[in-house]
């Protein structure tokens, strides 16, 4: 973990030092900045985050879906990543005083209280983290979890055509140390068989399986209208 959290914090000063500090917080996360936080945020809704929830969000970056929530999203929020500025840049951005902004822990534990949350979030985050590693955050998200709140996930997985030139990239430059993790469903079966996490269901990533309040604009020119899927694939936990 320290060895990626001192790759992405150096990723993100590099940015800064050749793009403007909001673009560079914006990209940081990958791209996309409004348009995935538009998606998140509605795919959130459709499986049941209610305006009063309190949602927890692993690797919540700059914002991306806290700035969408906003104006949702009354309950309470904690967002937690790796890297102070990202986090800064969130907390600036979404003007909650009411909502929480803090560092990840080195040991993979979640800042909050058990059984406090409704939902807790993971997107594009258990696909940089060794298994271990995600296992870890899923067994945390039990913990502070009620009981009936669900754990939203996305992941990569092998048998999705869309996903297989992410995993051919990161084989082609090993040499960077950037991780790509991939996710089989058989292993997550195996882990809520062990966590006491009840399935409620996967999606595909290249399937629009959710609706959409406003459309979503992607850098690439692709607009998502009335239906949108995050490209990733979906995994729903429901702890029982």
């Amino acid at each position: 973990m320290e060895i990626s959290r001192v790759q992405y914090n150096d990723y993100v000063k590099t940015l800064m030092e050749s793009e403007s500090h909001d673009e560079a917080m914006k990209l940081a996360i990958g791209g996309n900045f409004d348009a995935f936080g538009i998606l998140q945020r509605e795919l959130l809704i459709s499986l049941g985050l209610a305006r009063e929830d309190k949602l927890v969000d692993i690797g919540c970056g700059s914002g991306r879906l806290a700035c969408k929530l906003r104006d949702y999203l009354r309950g309470p929020y904690l967002g937690i990543d790796v890297v102070p500025q990202l986090l800064e840049f969130a907390r600036k951005l979404c003007q909650r005083e009411d909502w929480q902004f803090t560092e990840s822990r080195a040991d993979f534990s979640i800042p909050a209280e058990s059984e406090t949350a409704d939902v807790v979030c993971g997107f594009s985050i258990f696909t940089h983290l060794l298994h271990d590693q995600t296992y870890r955050y899923l067994l945390e998200g039990n913990r502070v979890l009620k009981p009936g709140g669900k754990l939203v996930f996305s992941f990569l997985e092998f048998h999705m055509k869309s996903h297989w030139p992410v995993f051919e990239a990161t084989a082609e430059a090993m040499e960077s140390g950037v991780l790509n993790q991939f996710i089989e469903r058989s292993a997550i079966e195996t882990w809520c068989e062990h966590l006491g996490f009840r399935v409620e269901g996967f999606f595909d990533g290249d399937k629009p399986h959710f609706s959409l309040s406003e459309p979503a604009h992607l850098d690439d020119g692709q607009v998502f209208t009335s239906e949108g899927h995050l490209g990733q694939s979906v995994c729903v936990l429901v702890k029982p």
